[in-house]
C-alpha cells in the first residue's frame, strides 16, 4: 500500500485533485467527510461538541449547525483547539480504519486539510500539496458564498504556503484551468505509480 497525504489551503483545489486521483483508481479517504460523520446526530462526537459549546449549535433536526460552529471556532483560537481536541482523535481513528480496509496493493490518498498543522506529514509515504495564488483562492471561496473577511480569516488560521511546501514531495499548481489541473494530476499519478511498491 502506498499512503499519500494530500493537502492544500482552503480554496486551493485539493478536493478537485482528490476526485481526479480517484478517477485514476486511488482509494480516497476524505477527512472533511469523516469530520462530518463523527459529529452526526446520535454520535458521541456530537454529544461532546454540545457539552463543550452548547445546544444552541443544533438545528431543529438535531444536526450540528456547522456554519454556526465555524463562526465560533474561526473567531477564537482557544475554541478551535477545544473542538479539534474532540474531533481530531475521532477522525484519525476513522481514517485508520478506512485505510486498514483498503486493498494491500492500493494507492490510498488521505485528503486532509490540516496535515501540516497537525504534524501528520511523516505518516505518509508521499505528501502532495496543492497550491493556488491567493487571489484565485479568494475568488473560488467567494463563488462558494464565503464572505471575503471569513475567507481571509480561514486562510490566516491555516499553515502558510511555505510551511506546506516544506513537507511536500509533490507540489501541484492549481492556479489555472481544470484542463491544466487534469494534465498535472496525470503526471502526479504516474509519479505515485512509480513510487509504489505493492505489498
Amino acid at each position: 500500500m502506498l499512503r499519500v497525504g494530500l493537502t492544500g489551503g482552503i480554496g486551493a483545489g485539493k478536493s478537485a485533485v482528490a476526485r481526479l486521483l480517484a478517477g485514476h483508481g486511488a482509494v480516497v479517504i476524505d477527512a472533511d467527510q469523516l469530520a462530518r460523520e463523527v459529529v452526526a446526530p446520535g454520535t458521541p462526537g456530537l454529544r461532546a461538541v454540545v457539552e463543550q459549546f452548547g445546544s444552541h449549535l443544533l438545528g431543529a433536526d438535531g444536526a450540528l449547525d456547522r456554519a454556526a460552529l465555524g463562526a465560533v471556532v474561526f473567531a477564537d483560537p482557544d475554541a478551535r483547539r477545544r473542538l479539534e481536541a474532540i474531533t481530531h482523535p475521532l477522525v484519525g481513528a476513522q481514517a485508520a480504519e478506512r485505510m486498514a480496509q483498503a486493498p494491500a496493493d492500493a494507492v490510498v490518498v488521505y485528503d486532509v486539510p490540516l496535515l501540516v498543522e497537525a504534524g501528520l506529514a511523516d505518516r505518509y509515504d508521499v505528501v502532495v500539496v496543492v497550491e493556488a495564488p491567493l487571489e484565485v483562492r479568494l475568488a473560488r471561496l467567494a463563488g462558494r458564498g464565503l464572505p471575503p473577511e471569513q475567507a481571509q480569516a480561514r486562510i490566516a488560521n491555516q499553515a502558510d504556503d511555505a510551511a506546506r511546501r516544506a513537507v511536500a514531495d509533490i507540489l501541484v499548481d492549481n492556479g489555472g484551468s481544470l484542463e491544466d489541473l487534469r494534465a498535472r494530476v496525470d503526471e502526479v499519478w504516474a509519479r505515485l505509480l512509480a513510487a509504489h511498491q505493492p505489498g
